[in-house]
């Protein structure tokens, strides 16, 4: 990326449609003076931000733990910190910094956790990072988002940093995954198809995979409502509701622990709504479209046999 010149002030519409990350985190800077980016070891998307933003970037070094409490002390002293490091070490190392300091004084510092050696944010390379959206769900206060792609990620950002709350994003730079219908909103899932069949609910970068499965699903007569939870806490409960109800079979495509995620998030749903759907959760490991679908398809054929 090199070297970024800090830009002119703009409009929030614009943010998605830099090139990488790292513009995008340089435009919100540019229009939010108390904006001060923080890193352990610099990932490398984050590569020519130090240069842009001068003394508004900090670096902790090796001092993983340290990025918690500095951006909690700066964000008394009036400053918004968007914090970078490991999602292990986020949501495990730093987990109790984390809960009490951010959390429960409800500060508004938002952490960007990515997967070492995953530039999309997915899960294959890291087994030890599948928990880190589970535990920062049960912090309370704690709103907690992963982004389907890039594109959506520099969208949601600047919304994220607006809302003056403690966040947890999990960081991905994968290609769009679908052309996307709803621009992000706190707390709202984006309905990528609305017929009632098969409901797949989906998070992160395993949007594409499901999106495949869909029309793959489509092709052989099979209707499918498709959500897009990017927004994990808090959650979209009526859109789960409407994909609930109608619903011969509802998909749960996890990339990280069932517990804790979208099987979680479904059952507390229902277990509120009193409803009772039949559930197909699924792990999103690297499988295909069409492979999904097939997984789906023999499910439906379950069904019907038990009726």
């Amino acid at each position: 990326m090199g070297n970024l010149a800090l830009p002119s002030r703009r409009s929030f519409s614009t943010f998605a449609h830099t090139s990488s990350y790292g513009e995008a985190l340089v435009a919100l800077a540019a229009e939010r003076a108390e904006l001060v980016v923080m890193a352990a070891q610099s990932p490398a998307h984050l590569r020519g931000v130090r240069e842009a933003l001068g003394k508004r970037f900090i670096d902790v070094g090796l001092c993983d733990e340290t990025l918690v409490s500095a951006a909690a002390r700066l964000a008394l002293r009036g400053r918004t910190p968007v914090v970078h490091a490991s999602a292990n070490v986020l949501a495990q190392r730093a987990f109790e910094l984390v809960r009490t300091e951010l959390g429960a004084p409800r500060l508004p510092v938002t952490l960007v956790g990515f997967v070492p050696g995953s530039p999309s944010g997915a899960v294959e390379a890291a087994g030890d990072s599948l928990d880190d959206l589970a535990l920062m769900r049960a912090i309370p206060e704690m709103q907690v988002f992963w982004p389907a792609d890039r594109e959506e990620l520099q969208e949601a950002l600047p919304v994220i940093v607006a809302s003056g709350r403690p966040a947890y994003v999990r960081y991905t730079a994968a290609e769009p995954a679908v052309e996307h219908l709803e621009r992000f909103a706190i707390g709202r899932a984006e309905v990528i198809a609305s017929e009632d069949g098969v409901s797949i609910l989906s998070c992160g970068p395993s949007l594409r995979v499901a999106d495949a499965a869909r029309r793959v699903l489509a092709a052989r007569g099979v209707p499918v409502r498709l959500l897009n939870l990017r927004s994990l806490e808090p959650f979209d409960e009526d859109a789960l509701v409407d994909a609930v109800r109608p619903a011969e079979l509802v998909v749960t495509l996890e990339s990280s622990l069932r517990r804790g995620g979208l099987y979680t998030i479904l059952a507390e749903t229902c277990l509120k709504h009193q409803l009772a759907p039949r559930v197909l959760p699924l792990w999103h490991d690297g499988a295909s479209g069409p492979r999904l679908a097939e997984r789906i398809l023999h499910a439906i054929c379950e069904t019907e046999e038990d009726a």
